[in-house]
């Protein structure tokens, strides 16, 4: 019978189904989270790549499309009749636009989560130059991923985050309520000195408490905007005052990333014969920036002013490397586009480059932070113990 005692030759042994029990309250309490947080970390974690797998998707249709001869909203309508899941509720709501009477373009605009933004500027611009076909490169070269060692620290980062920093912050909240004050009794009462380390722990346990607190706003801020994505950031933006478009602009491997998409769409556009003034306008408007399409703004007013496009375009970057690869493109044969896919690539590795050392310096910076943090409170803890322990050998 379940739960009763069997025996052997030296006595009574516990029965069968006390172990049942224990392996189905561990599977309950331990196996069972576990498992739902591995999946939901999965799956949040796995949202980024998700969103740049149906962009691809995406430019694969229409590039299918194109190739055949079809228009890109004729094929929308077509995969939609599918009702394949793999393109996401989005993709539908795109698709009963485009029913309702929709230009693409106006479709995307309605539906603002479906694509990065990056990716349905260009297509709209794209839809303007009336030849996607032309777009579609920049398209693909604005989705490139970053490394493998990128994501890992990203992830790393993430679990951090969802494991160690709310454990750590609850564990120093409790010790100084209910653990400090009962030692400083006890050293009290035993007349035994309370150390310089100790002290000092119990003094600032509330700011390494609202250091960590900070940290963990910080990191779910972070986490926030890499699930999220541009659709969740854009939440946060202000026409009249562009805060994240300039926080963007400000990030050395983000403002790599737009100087990139504006070097291809603008290269495509002149490649496609478009005037000068107007490839760079189409071209701002394609990075979905606003500090990026103020400058281009600035650009268009030097060569209205008489300034070539090679002297006009230093505005984009500082470093003097764009005006230098640009002017050169201007002399080289086969278009702009494959001449200035050098710059491209560079652009690519520098910001990755970039993007990996900030990831593995704010890791290590967090881990070393964490640890010392863990030590000092592990010195106090322990540091009364041993004093106690002193203290009633020498009484005894």
């Amino acid at each position: 019978m379940l739960g009763a005692e069997t025996y052997d030759a030296y006595g009574p042994v516990a029965g069968g189904g006390n172990a049942l029990v224990a392996v189905f309250w561990y599977g309950i309490f331990v196996l069972l989270p576990a498992g739902i947080l591995a999946l939901v970390s999965y799956y949040l974690l796995s949202l980024p790549m998700r969103r740049r797998d149906r962009a691809l998707f995406f430019l694969d249709l229409m590039e299918t499309a194109l190739a055949r001869g079809q228009s890109p909203e004729h094929a929308i309508l077509s995969a939609a009749e599918t009702r394949d899941r793999v393109m996401g509720v989005q993709f539908f709501l795109l698709a009963a636009h485009i029913e309702a009477g929709c230009k693409l373009g106006e479709a995307l605009e309605r539906t603002p989560r479906f694509l990065p933004p990056q990716i349905a500027a260009i297509l709209r611009t794209g839809e303007v130059l009336g030849d996607f076909k032309k777009v579609l490169p920049a398209c693909r070269e604005t989705l490139r991923v970053a490394p493998e060692s990128v994501h890992k620290a990203v992830h790393y980062m993430m679990m951090l985050l969802l494991v160690f920093a709310p454990v750590s912050i609850w564990l120093m909240t409790i010790l100084p309520i209910f653990v400090y004050p009962k030692y400083l009794e006890i050293a009290a009462s035993m007349n035994v000195p309370v150390y310089p380390v100790a002290r000092f722990v119990i003094s600032f346990t509330p700011m390494m408490v609202l250091f960590e607190a900070v940290m963990f706003f910080f990191l779910l801020a972070c986490l926030a905007v890499y699930l999220g994505g541009p659709g969740f950031v854009r939440w946060f933006q202000c026409r009249s005052l562009p805060v994240v478009d300039w926080l963007a602009w400000r990030i050395p491997w983000k403002r790599k990333g737009l100087q990139r998409t504006f070097s291809a769409m603008l290269a495509v556009l002149l490649d496609g014969g478009v005037p000068e003034p107007e490839a760079v306008r189409l071209a701002g408007a394609a990075t979905a920036n606003e500090i990026c399409r103020r400058r281009a703004g600035r650009v268009i007013q030097a060569l209205e002013q008489g300034s070539t496009l090679g002297v006009a375009i230093r505005v984009f970057d500082d470093s003097g490397e764009f005006h230098w690869r640009l002017a050169n493109a201007i002399h080289a044969r086969g278009g702009f586009l494959p001449a200035l896919r050098g710059w491209h690539e560079a652009l690519d590795a520098k910001a990755f480059q970039e993007q990996e050392a900030a990831t593995q310096f704010f890791t290590s910076g967090l881990i070393l932070v964490n640890g010392i943090i863990v030590g000092l409170v592990a010195t106090c803890t322990f540091g009364f113990l041993i004093t106690f322990l002193r203290a009633m050998t020498q009484t005894q």
